[in-house]
């Protein structure tokens, strides 16, 4: 099946399916001698896996992972590398009822037609279950960025009618803990219990919760992204809405920009001895002509509600007729929460990229 790699120069190949034996990603392109922190990257991990609050399904997998090529004395030798994430937490028989119906708003129909055969156990390759092996892939993209200062924070900024702000102009330490010390990773403690509360009485009424997740990238260097069609943003784009769920990307204003009038919405360059370009604002997102200009790289990504509810719903089978599905098994009320991990991936996974693509015109 095409459509399994993402990336140029820094590019990674994902494998695996939500209750096959593991899932997992070969890396091509890493850099040699980067130092590799296993505890880091388990760390990133952690905060995607399942089964880790009462707001998240409660699926058990440890995600441990196991490097099986690439690393030689803890560093990367700029060969493949190969992460392999076991699964042990499988109940297939809680999608027995699923084999001959299509569940709505799902990928069943798409994939059988596509393929004329499915995986209904969890949705196989559909599944969220595969992003682990991208936030695994992005924990050494990380590891890379963090020697040239890069920095990327990602928060849920929104879940259902309630909002926070961005709060992408604090110390990235300080937000972090901020961030981390609620269950829905939030980094304005009061809004989080707003969202918490909401989330936890959709869940007792069997239902979903979409949400947003805003993202900053910090100390990004002038000069990433390609014309005309690999623009910065473009490749921001693609990577975000290769995330299970997610309907919507905006970066800089986003589609508040389209109602301001040019006067407001220009970026006047200020006077500096700094390095770059500086602006009092930045509704550009630090991206002007599809390439990063030094400053903040905002954007926000928005995740329609998951669409396997705890409720029975009317649908229909391979043949067409009419049937009903039965709302059981374990699943998210609101994918949010995990959800930071994966964005902060696929935003390292696009700078690496871009960086290293860059670096071939110096």
């Amino acid at each position: 099946m095409a459509g399994n790699s993402f990336g140029q120069l820094f590019r990674i190949s994902t494998y695996g399916e939500s209750h096959g034996k593991a899932i997992g990603v070969v890396i091509d392109g890493c850099p040699p001698n980067i130092i590799i922190d296993d505890e880091f990257i388990q760390g990133e991990l952690d905060k995607r896996k399942p089964g880790q609050s009462k707001i998240t399904t409660q699926r058990k997998e440890s995600d441990e992972f196991q490097i099986l090529s690439g690393i030689f004395e803890g560093r990367t030798t700029g060969t493949p590398i190969l992460i392999n994430i076991p699964n042990s937490d499988q109940k297939s028989k809680d999608y027995d009822h699923n084999k001959d119906i299509f569940r709505p708003s799902h990928a069943d129909y798409t994939y059988q037609e596509k393929y004329g055969i499915r995986d209904h156990r969890g949705g196989g390759r559909s599944s969220a279950r595969e992003t682990a092996a991208r936030v695994a892939a992005a924990a050494i993209a990380k590891l890379y960025l963090k020697q040239l200062g890069i920095e990327i924070f990602a928060h849920v900024s929104g879940v259902g009618e309630i909002e926070s702000t961005d709060l992408v102009s604090g110390n990235i330490t300080s937000l972090l803990e901020k961030r981390e010390a609620n269950l829905v990773r939030c980094a304005d403690p009061v809004v989080a219990d707003k969202m918490l509360e909401l989330i936890e009485k959709t869940r007792k009424l069997g239902d979903t919760v979409g949400g947003r997740i805003s993202c900053v990238i910090r100390n990004c260097p002038v000069g990433l992204g390609e014309p005309v069609f690999d623009k910065l943003h473009a490749d921001l784009g693609k990577a975000m809405l290769s995330i299970n769920a997610v309907h919507g990307f905006e970066y800089g204003s986003g589609f508040a920009g389209s109602r301001m009038k040019g006067s407001e919405h220009n970026d006047i360059p200020i006077p500096s001895r700094d390095a770059g370009l500086h602006s009092e604002t930045n509704f550009a997102g630090g991206i002007l002509g599809g390439i990063s200009n030094g400053m903040d790289i905002s954007f926000r990504v928005a995740f329609k509600p998951v669409a396997t509810i705890m409720q029975n719903q009317s649908t229909v089978d391979k043949s067409g007729n009419a049937a009903e599905i039965m709302g059981k098994g374990r699943h998210d009320p609101c994918v949010v929460p995990r959800a930071v991990a994966i964005v902060e991936a696929m935003a390292a996974l696009v700078i690496v990229d871009h960086y290293l693509r860059n670096k071939a015109y110096k």
